[in-house]
């Protein structure tokens, strides 16, 4: 509840015959701080760190009236938001002085002591503890007895000043200047290392006489302590004077094997890592550090404390690869073999791999190597095209998991002054490798954290650029470490996580996801085989029906990638390797009854567009991490003031491009064919259905505006057609991104008919030409050629003249 540690101590002179006038010695009603480390003495600072909000109320009550207190020890130390029961009677009358609320939530108050006060009646408990509590009075009578046992406490107080290691040298002399017996004995109580409750026992004790008798033994105690601390600590320098004497004969003796011609075993060691360091084949400017360490370490005794420092330092730059690395295989032909074999699809990044092949075939080892970036949802096949990567050219494959990592040190290391340092994550990776020129993986790039310890993605700026890693600074080493010869490979789920700076040196390849037909045949070429030899099933002749699969596609897995289509073939697998381990003939054909038997019924599915050309309603494309869908949106117009009301839980984005689509359609009602003031009468409410899922993003603009005119002029909205792009006030169509994934979800969702924007054009090369062949786009720059294409006849008007029979 309470973190207290006392700051400062104060004791003014004290009139040894001062007696309180009747109104200071009246009752009075305060609120209670109470303590759990600390007992506060008259006349004496105290600093408080409060970090129970109740603790907290009180202090700032007090602030709010009077700054008075009453500062109470509770009984049990380690109990949290005590009651009245659970404090002792006797505290202190305290002023607060100063309140400062700390960084970490807490508050610091500095509280001086005033009087001892007793509790006569309980009176709060809630919200705050408050008591009615009088004033002890104090004779404070100096007498000849009292007089002999002040000279003894000084006494011994001297003594234990002289022997005390934490009591400051001018605690005696404070002591001294302090006039009345009970502030002695308060002062030298509050400065001794004793218990809280010893203090209590000194704060209740209101004889002055009889609380300097407390003091004394407690003194006496003390200074018993500190004289036998002393002995042990001169047994102590003797033993180590000892140990010092023995390592100097020792390193007699080493000189003397060494006249002898006997090795000990320290120079053994120094001399294996002597020809360790040259076989590493240093640079010359690592050489002469290395060769100044090692003639330290033979001068230094094996017993120094630093030895087994520089010793593992030297083993580190003995481990290093610092000029060893592996031959790249520059067969083009080979390359791309390998890369089909292990990955379908993924055209631009295999273009991508044989480029630098292909250049590295002309350059030679001067050529730089890039930093790549793979960007894409999960399941798509980052981590294990990396994989794929090294295997074509014929090197080393090492991988660093980046996601959680909060430290800076972890990249570059810590510095060899610290205990338990150790180099960096990359250098700690690069020894694994044993090569200079490995393929390193960065996994995870976009889940760096930042924190009090430094920021990683920092650190990384020297390592992902090609202009500055051919010397990169690691603090353990503290030499420059060549990178440049590693082939740098980050992945990320999404690029705007990763910082500017660091994503500027890096060239990011977009992995947007695979489509059905690339997910059928990797379930075909990669996944079903292998799930089959992991269940045993690889020597049965079991087979998939295409259908099988789309269900498995469609139903069971709503992903960009393929990790989940994998799991659930898994459990088919498992399904047919459980009836083969029964005895039972297994089944040759999966097919779509035989999945829905095994995995259950669907558990997804996908939206499709509507049923029907309704008014109000236009049908929109989203992009998501799981990939692309259709996204209606709904308009509804009731009686009102001209409110607009926004629901489906959208972002800041999408709220704003509502705005904007009503904004120009109020500027343009007369062009739309509405009446002007009609928007004073009516309430407009936009809905997105799947409320529980978060929208943003302002490709909806088009839709939300279509939807909106729809509305208002009661033209139904063509079913069949999807639309997206961001629309302006002046009703300009701009690009938006995510076109592959978006079309390809108003194409499973039946749409035959997608309009974008006239700049997306371009963006056509990454669809399919299969979807491309049965889709119709039509690109636009205004909203006015979308509401040509997508909104019916206006409804017909009612004939004034026609009289209704009732």
């Amino acid at each position: 509840m309470l973190e207290e540690t006392s700051a400062l101590f104060h004791f003014p002179p004290i009139n040894a015959n001062q007696i309180p006038d009747s109104d200071a010695m009246a009752d009075r009603v305060l609120i209670v701080l109470p303590l759990t480390d600390t007992v506060l003495f008259p006349h004496m600072f105290v600093s408080v760190f409060l970090t129970d909000p109740v603790a907290n109320r009180a202090v700032e009550r007090a602030m709010a009236d009077d700054r008075t207190v009453l500062a109470i020890l509770q009984r049990d130390l380690d109990f949290d938001a005590p009651r009245l029961r659970d404090l002792y009677t006797i505290g202190v009358e305290a002023t607060i002085q100063r309140l400062r609320k700390m960084p970490d939530g807490s508050t610091s108050v500095m509280i001086v002591g005033r009087r001892r006060m007793r509790i006569v009646e309980p009176l709060d408990e809630s919200p705050l503890l408050r008591v009615r509590a009088e004033p002890l009075l104090i004779d404070e009578q100096r007498t000849l007895a009292v007089e002999a046992m002040m000279r003894a406490v000084l006494s011994l107080y001297e003594k234990i000043t002289k022997l005390s290691r934490t009591l400051p040298d001018d605690a005696y002399v404070a002591a001294m200047n302090v006039d009345a017996p009970g502030g002695l004995a308060d002062l030298i109580a509050s400065t001794l290392p004793i218990s809280s409750t010893n203090r209590q026992q000194i704060l209740e004790t209101v004889d002055p006489e009889e609380r300097l008798h407390r003091v004394m033994q407690l003194l006496t105690q003390e200074l018993d302590l500190l004289e036998l601390e002393n002995r042990i600590q001169s047994q102590v320098q003797k033993e180590v004077d000892r140990s010092q004497r023995e390592i100097f004969l020792r390193e007699q003796l080493k000189m003397i094997q060494r006249e002898l011609g006997q090795d000990d075993p320290a120079h053994r060691e120094v001399n294996s890592l002597r020809s360790r360091l040259v076989a590493a084949g240093l640079p010359e400017y690592a050489r002469h550090r290395v060769d100044d360490e090692l003639a330290r370490l033979e001068a230094m005794p094996t017993m120094s404390p630093e030895y087994s420092i520089l010793r593992t330092y030297l083993d580190w730059m003995a481990s290093l690869p610092w000029a060893h690395v592996t031959d790249d295989q520059t067969d083009l032909r080979e390359a791309a073999k390998v890369l089909d074999r292990n990955h379908f699809g993924l055209q631009k990044v295999k273009e991508r791999i044989i480029e630098f092949i292909a250049v590295r075939q002309l350059v030679g080892s001067d050529q730089k190597a890039p930093i790549l970036c793979f960007v894409g949802p999960p399941g798509v096949g980052k981590t294990s095209l990396g994989q794929s990567i090294a295997e074509v050219l014929g090197r080393r494959f090492v991988r660093l998991a980046l996601g959680g990592v909060h430290d800076e040190a972890e990249i570059r290391g810590h510095r060899r002054t610290y205990i338990g340092a150790m180099p960096g994550r990359i250098v700690q990776r690069l020894k694994e490798s044993g090569t200079l020129n490995p393929v390193f993986m960065l996994d995870e790039v976009d889940k760096l954290g930042a924190d009090f310890r430094g920021d990683p993605s920092s650190a990384l700026l020297e390592v992902l650029d090609p202009e500055q890693n051919h010397a990169f600074s690691d603090h353990y080493l503290d030499l420059p470490f060549d990178l440049s010869r590693t082939l740098f490979i980050a992945t990320a789920n999404v690029a705007h996580d990763i910082p500017d700076p660091l994503l500027d040196r890096m060239e990011v390849i977009d992995l947007p996801g695979y489509t059905e037909e690339e997910k059928l045949q990797i379930a075909y070429r990669f996944l079903i085989p292998k799930q089959m030899k992991a269940n045993g099933l690889a020597g049965l002749n079991i087979h998939f029906s295409d259908s099988a699969l789309r269900s498995i596609i469609r139903g069971y897995t709503y992903e960009a990638g393929v990790r989940n289509l994998e799991r659930e073939i898994g459990s088919v697998c498992r399904k047919i390797a459980r009836q083969v381990a029964e005895q039972r003939p297994p089944l040759q054909l999966v097919t779509t009854r035989a999945v829905e038997r095994m995995l259950g019924p669907p558990r997804f599915e996908i939206s499709v567009a509507e049923e029907q050309d309704q008014v109000g309603v236009a049908t929109g494309m989203v992009y998501t991490g799981n990939g692309g869908d259709t996204m209606p949106i709904e308009c509804s117009l009731m009686e009102g003031k001209g409110a607009l009301m926004l629901t489906g839980q959208l972002g800041d984005i999408m709220q704003e491009s509502a705005q904007a689509a009503l904004s120009y359609i109020r500027a343009h009602a007369a062009e739309l064919g509405i009446d002007g003031k009609r928007f004073e009468k009516v309430d407009i409410h936009i809905h997105v259905p799947e409320g529980a899922t978060p929208k943003d993003g302002p490709s909806a603009g088009i839709t939300i505006a279509t939807a909106l005119i729809s509305a208002l002029t009661g033209r139904t909205v063509r079913r069949d057609v999807a639309m997206t792009g961001e629309m302006t006030l002046r009703g300009r169509v701009l690009p938006i991104g995510g076109v592959k994934e978006k079309v390809l979800g108003a194409y499973r969702s039946g749409v035959r008919q997608v309009i974008l924007p006239r700049k997306n054009q371009r963006d056509l090369v990454e669809i399919p030409i299969a979807v491309r062949q049965k889709l119709a786009f039509t690109f636009v720059g205004q909203i006015e050629e979308v509401l040509d294409l997508v909104l019916g006849p206006p409804p017909p008007k009612p004939d004034p003249k026609r009289r209704v029979v009732k």
